[in-house]
């Protein structure tokens, strides 16, 4: 079976520490934690990787954010990947930092990444896990914080979420959606 797992984020520098890429992030801690690298293919970064029986493929999309849709739609055509087997990750406002919470399907809830997804795919009955980065910011201040940099107590924590969000991949992968919701959404 083929997994196509997205991490959402911005690519080029000035973007490398946001919230925004948390996706990133999860998807370079899970390929270095499998000695696996990532090359520069059509529309994004590419590793791929075994875990058991299952042949996954991760993908850091290059077109930015809002036209993320584009890179999924391609690698899911080109890899004939069921859509079941997707999974998006992404950061969330409406999660505490570091909660994570899996869902089968879902709105896009404002995010941008997520909406031009659904666009391209034509649906938005696709998996996602939503990683919480916390809203705490002032009104009207919403980009900076999403373009911002985790507190200092943030990143003391985060490769230990990270790792929790690894997990819940693998187990999407190996036992499904609803064993991954029950062990790790609210955890």
């Amino acid at each position: 079976m083929k997994y196509l797992i997205v991490g959402l984020g911005n690519i080029g520098a000035e973007y490398s520490s946001t919230r925004h890429n948390i996706g990133f992030k999860v998807l370079d801690a899970f390929a270095e934690a499998s000695n696996t690298a990532f090359s520069t293919e059509r529309y994004g970064d590419i590793a791929r990787m075994r875990l058991k029986n299952r042949q996954l493929i991760l993908l850091k999309p290059s077109t930015y954010m809002n036209l993320s849709g584009n890179a999924v739609r391609y690698w899911k055509e080109k890899e004939s990947i069921e859509l079941e087997n997707i999974l998006v990750i992404v950061d969330d406002l409406a999660l505490p930092f570091g909660a994570i919470r899996i869902k089968p399907r879902g709105s896009d809830a404002g995010h941008n990444g997520l909406k031009n997804i659904a666009q391209m795919l034509g649906t938005d009955c696709y998996p996602r896990l939503r990683f919480g980065i916390g809203n705490d910011f002032a009104r009207g201040q919403q980009i900076e914080y999403v373009l911002g940099s985790f507190t200092l107590d943030q990143r003391q924590q985060l490769p230990v979420r990270i790792d929790v969000a690894i997990e819940a991949i693998k187990t999407f992968c190996l036992a499904g959606i609803q064993t991954a919701m029950c062990d790790y959404n609210n955890k």
